[in-house]
């Protein structure tokens, strides 16, 4: 099967979704033979070779300081378009809503392939973020729907995220497609561990807390601080390690010193390592902690839970999240409610009985662990049965906003547009190649004309 996956994010730029896309590429070209073709947004500096499969990298723009490190992918590439449709995909899969399944509709203008839609993270958030103006932010969240809703299936990473799309106005069925996890299970080695965290304070005895993830306010990062704050106050000692870069990191840092958590006299209690791009090194993290704490209602499905479950860590998570999908409290992880003091009143009570913290991740690594092989072959199962009703014309009818015909006649544009720059691309290697020849010639003939003399 040739498969398109598109993302608006790709190394360098790394996050939850561009592990998804990466993780779906190495197992669909592994497991079950397929050729694969990634599409997505340019990053200077990106290496978009080495891969089991085809990357390709589309104009983008610098839109870093609005949309938090992201930049925005241009989909009416014509070229772009033109590589796509010679890849010849016969199922597309966007992971994005807005330029990757804007290039998505495009594509399947050009090879009716069907389009399918995974939705990972809850927009309407990082809409408000980024556009101050509500009635705009309402407009751009309208418009997110209607390209979700123009997709010919929709999938959703958890029953939570299901439904916030819903939320949002979208009216149409979707299917809960679970994430796994690139971690193996069990326990990483002593030696690994050692090397991981070399040279921070982590004393024998002392319960180690952890947070893998982006620096971001609305993952629950200042009710963490918060919390270690009156655990402080309790007497018990600790560390926690925050593990990622993201824009409010300095602001956390900040809040972590005011505290009184960082700077003051002692070992700092809070540690912030950056970001840790090695698998490896991470898994040697999640090892090494007593205790994830990820108080996020954001995120709708936290692989990082699920990375931790694998080396046998538990998290703390928030009641009515859908991180907290699939948690029993006390016996494969915590659920608590969102408030600091809920928070610190769990803390301090398991952090005198780590043998117990230990026991809880043994049952998250053998009851919520999810590993990549068995989702994206489920995954997998799944795109046959979309071509099968394809080809039956039985795929269930997608709305068609005016929206449509404009992406139809840009498709067709920007066919004609390629059409034209390969023909001129044509003439010019021809002129060149003639242009060549009669230069060869008249040296040949200069040759002649001088050898005579």
């Amino acid at each position: 099967m040739n498969i398109c996956l598109l993302n608006d994010s790709f190394p360098p730029a790394i996050d939850g979704v561009a592990n998804v896309v990466m993780n779906y590429g190495e197992h669909l070209v592994k497991d079950h033979g397929a050729r694969v073709a990634v599409g997505t947004p340019y990053y200077p500096g990106g290496a978009y070779e080495g891969y089991p499969y085809e990357v390709i990298a589309y104009p983008s723009l610098d839109t870093a300081a609005l949309m938090s490190g992201y930049r925005a992918g241009n989909p009416f590439s014509s070229k772009t378009l033109a590589k796509l449709q010679d890849f010849e995909p016969e199922l597309i899969h966007s992971h994005c809503p807005v330029a990757s399944t804007i290039l998505g509709r495009l594509l399947r203008e050009q090879t009716h392939a069907p389009l399918v839609f995974t939705y990972h993270t809850k927009f309407d958030i990082d809409i408000h973020r980024a556009v101050k103006f509500p009635p705009a932010a309402a407009e751009a969240i309208r418009a997110l729907v209607q390209n979700i809703e123009a997709c010919d299936e929709v999938w959703v990473v958890s029953q939570g995220a299901g439904e916030n799309l819903r939320s949002l106005g979208y009216g149409g069925d979707y299917r809960v497609m679970n994430n796994g996890v690139d971690f193996a299970q069990g326990r990483a080695e002593a030696a690994l561990i050692e090397k991981a965290t070399a040279g921070y304070d982590l004393p024998a005895g002392v319960p180690v807390l952890l947070f893998v993830g982006r620096m971001m306010t609305y993952k629950g990062l200042p009710l963490i601080l918060d919390a270690l704050k009156l655990l402080q106050q309790q007497g018990q000692d600790f560390r926690m390690v925050f593990i990622g870069k993201g824009p409010d990191r300095e602001a956390m840092e900040k809040k972590a010193q005011a505290l009184g958590l960082m700077g003051a006299d002692g070992p700092d209690k809070v540690i912030f390592t950056g970001p840790i791009y090695d698998r490896e090194m991470l898994r040697a993290w999640n090892t090494r902690a007593d205790l994830f704490l990820f108080p996020s209602t954001f995120d709708t499905n936290g692989l990082v839970v699920r990375e931790a479950a694998a080396c046998g860590l538990s998290c703390v998570l928030i009641q009515g999240s859908c991180a907290a999908e699939g948690i029993t409290h006390g016996r494969n992880g915590f659920v608590i409610e969102e408030s600091p003091e809920a928070l610190a009143a769990l803390l301090g009570e398991v952090c005198r009985d780590l043998p117990r913290l230990r026991q809880i991740g043994q049952r998250a690594m053998e009851e919520i662990y999810l590993s990549w092989g068995d989702c994206v072959s489920a995954a997998y199962a799944r795109y046959n049965e979309i071509l099968e009703l394809h080809r039956e014309g039985r795929l269930p009818a997608r709305k068609t906003p005016l929206a449509d015909k404009f992406v139809a006649a840009a498709a067709v544009t920007l066919e004609e547009q390629e059409r034209h720059r390969r023909i001129r691309r044509e003439l010019f290697d021809d002129f060149k190649t003639t242009a060549v020849g009669m230069m060869e010639n008249i040296q040949e003939a200069e040759k002649k004309f001088l050898d005579r003399r």
